[in-house]
């Protein structure tokens, strides 16, 4: 069994909750959709990525939740996966940036970001 450490913790919460959001509430309107999207996909759509686009950030998120997870027994998975999600986190947040959501649609985006550069953190100190 892994020891619980905050980095652990927060794994597993960035973790689920990309899964969560890629697998499960895809499909699904959020508050925090970017524009007027009303599904993952049209989100990309309303930044004015391409659809390709969108099937490349859900490997590479599906990938690194599934790395940070993986990492509670592999840790050396962890600094990169955790390093991959704040470069994601970043991009989603330029998006909404640059579709000028109101700042409420940025704040699951900017927790991620905010959990994962502590994952970062404690791993590289």
């Amino acid at each position: 069994m892994p020891a619980i450490t905050l980095s652990t913790i927060l794994q597993i919460i960035i973790g689920l909750g990309l899964i969560n959001v890629w697998l499960l509430r895809a499909g699904s309107p959020t508050a925090y959709r970017g524009g007027e999207a009303t599904s993952l996909k049209d989100e990309f759509a309303a930044y004015g990525l391409p659809e390709w686009f969108f099937y490349l950030i859900g490997v590479l998120k599906l990938g690194s939740a599934a790395l940070l997870i993986a990492g509670l027994w592999i840790p050396e998975v962890v600094l990169p996966a955790a390093a991959l999600v704040v470069a994601l986190m970043v991009g989603a947040l330029s998006m909404h940036f640059k579709v000028k959501d109101p700042l409420v649609k940025c704040m699951p985006a900017s927790l991620m970001l905010g959990m994962s550069l502590v994952v970062v953190f404690l791993r590289t100190s």
